[in-house]
Formats: structure tokens, C-alpha cells, sequence
């Protein structure tokens, strides 16, 4: 005998809409500019999530980003990550020919399962790489 699942079409486009925004997120806007096309994209670290026994580990790539421009919280169930890459001053007799490094602020959200617990979250940030340990 067959189950019957139950049907609910607003999670199917829950769904969608998340596959289309990760999909127009990831695609960069090209220009026109001389004789080549420059991309232009906004900024966001790239993150590696995994799951052992104890905990969640999320790894966050943050090159050139300082420790005191990275905020972390955890908030109803909510990991944000928050902070900001800053340009380098333009130096006295130094010319940029181009810069395809972005720059600016981010933010990055994601689900925890309901399992977590909260009050134990470590964020230690080494050799550019922000590692978040929630048990």
C-alpha cells in the first residue's frame, strides 16, 4: 500500500527562489570598458560546512580581513557573520592598473538545527580562515 505525502507548494517555491537568488548571486555583471569586459561583483567570503558527533564547523575564507572587522552571532537559530575587507590606501607614487580583489562589507546567514546549543560557539580566526564551532 502506498503512503500518501502531502503536497505543499509554497515549499517548492521556497525552494525555487532560493536555487534563482544563489543563481543571479553567483553571476557578475559585465561592462563594457575599452576593449576588454571587466566584471563587476559584489563580495562575499566562500564558506566549507561540516557536521561531526559534537558540533557544526563552518570554515570562512576571510583573506586581508582583520580580526577586530569580523562579528559573529547567533540569534533564534540564526548564525550571522558579519565584517568588512578594506582597500589599502593608495600609496604616494603608486599607480593601479587594475583591481579585481573585491572589497566592502558582507554578511552571510545561515540555519542552525534546532540541537545546537548556543552559548557554546568558538570563532577562532587563523592564517585568514575563520573557523565557527557551534557544539
Amino acid at each position: 500500500m502506498n503512503e500518501i505525502i502531502q503536497w505543499d507548494p509554497f515549499t517548492e517555491l521556497a525552494d525555487m527562489h532560493r536555487h534563482l537568488t544563489s543563481l543571479f548571486d553567483r553571476t557578475p555583471a559585465h561592462r563594457r570598458r575599452g576593449k576588454e569586459f571587466m566584471t563587476a561583483a559584489e563580495w562575499y567570503p566562500v564558506v566549507d560546512i561540516t557536521e561531526d558527533d559534537k558540533a557544526y564547523a563552518i570554515k570562512v575564507e576571510l583573506p586581508e580581513v582583520k580580526k577586530e572587522d569580523v562579528h559573529v552571532s547567533v540569534e533564534n537559530g540564526i548564525l550571522t557573520i558579519t565584517g568588512e575587507r578594506k582597500f589599502e590606501k593608495e600609496e604616494k607614487g603608486r599607480r593601479y592598473h587594475r583591481v579585481e580583489q573585491a572589497y566592502g562589507t558582507f554578511a552571510r546567514s545561515f540555519s542552525l538545527p534546532e540541537n545546537i546549543i548556543a552559548g557554546k560557539v568558538d570563532a577562532p580566526c587563523k592564517d585568514g580562515v575563520l573557523t565557527v564551532t557551534v557544539a
